[in-house]
């Protein structure tokens, strides 16, 4: 009798991205691996059916709604990981409703997340950009930049990644501060100032959003925010798209109160062409991309099937 395999759902791209690494792990467990076409995210509909027929789920940016829980209930789907840090996309509700357990795999991006943000500020102040589109256009470019020592940055969320953040920015000689509820008692941590959102914040020369996205920061930055900081303000979000409500942004940039932003991530992905956003020179758009190295992709991998063996 030939062995059923436990068949399990893959729809986070990065790990996707690395088969090479992750299905020789599934044969051993003896898994199968159920990897559907797309681009960011599943469609609910489409989740709706593919969860029926599978045992397990390594879950990416979808949103895995009650729906989506119910059905996988009503097939045979047993357990869940969502790959990476992020869980504003899962409704833990449902999986306790229908005693699916779930987690996540948290503590895996602290490094490679906030490098990206310091490539962003980088590339913001020194005009990297822009320099390498006009080369390439055969124009000798040479912006003028601005230097980072002694500036002030503003980290929004001080959690692991806002942490390591910190610490590299400190290298590079700039004065920080932060915002978290979880420290807001406090006023201080690790010698690091702590302000009630968005007190102070006129005193950032960059902005970063490091933090999750939960019912009560969602457009955390808005048209008020927008009134309260530094002209020429950069802004930087490595954290979640719906943090920042995109049209104070743009009419931020617009009205040259903010002097450039660069994005990972946004309100609705993947990106699309007739957002404005891609029409600002002055703003960098990423992919969601920011935790997407190698070292981290296989990390994460092995941590998340670990978790999920434990689970079915």
């Amino acid at each position: 009798m030939k062995n059923i395999k436990t068949k399990i759902l893959v729809t986070c791209p990065p790990m996707i991205q690395a088969k090479k690494h992750f299905l020789p792990l599934f044969d051993k467990l003896g898994w199968e691996a159920v990897i559907p076409e797309f681009n960011q995210i599943v469609s609910e509909e489409r989740l709706c059916e593919l969860v029926k027929d599978v045992d397990g789920w390594i879950i990416g940016d979808d949103e895995t709604t009650y729906n989506v829980v119910k059905s996988g209930k009503m097939g045979k789907l047993k357990g869940a990981v969502k790959w990476g840090v992020g869980t504003d996309n899962i409704n833990f509700k449902a999986f306790e409703e229908f005693q699916i357990p779930i987690t996540n795999t948290p503590g895996m991006f602290n490094d490679e997340v906030a490098d990206i943000a310091i490539g962003y500020l980088l590339s913001l102040t020194r005009n990297i950009k822009s320099v390498d589109e006009e080369v390439r256009r055969g124009n000798w470019y040479k912006p003028q930049g601005m230097s980072i020592r002694n500036k002030t940055a503003a980290i929004v969320g001080f959690g692991n990644i806002g942490k390591n953040l910190n610490k590299k920015l400190k290298i590079f000689g700039v004065n920080t501060f932060a915002f978290d509820p979880k420290y807001e008692t406090q006023k201080k941590f690790d010698n690091i100032p702590i302000n009630l959102w968005p007190d102070n914040l006129e005193k950032a020369d960059f902005i970063f959003f490091t933090c999750a996205l939960n019912k009560n920061n969602k457009h955390m930055f808005d048209f008020e925010t927008l009134k309260r900081v530094k002209k020429g303000v950069k802004i930087i979000n490595v954290g979640r798209g719906p943090l920042i409500l995109e049209e104070a942004l743009i009419q931020g940039i617009n009205y040259d109160i903010i002097s450039s932003a660069a994005l990972d991530v946004f309100e609705v992905e993947p990106l699309s062409l007739k957002n404005k956003l891609t029409t600002l020179k002055n703003c960098i758009l990423g992919s969601h991309n920011a935790s997407n190295t190698k070292e981290a992709v296989i990390k994460t991998n092995e941590q998340a099937i670990k978790i999920l063996k434990n689970k079915l």
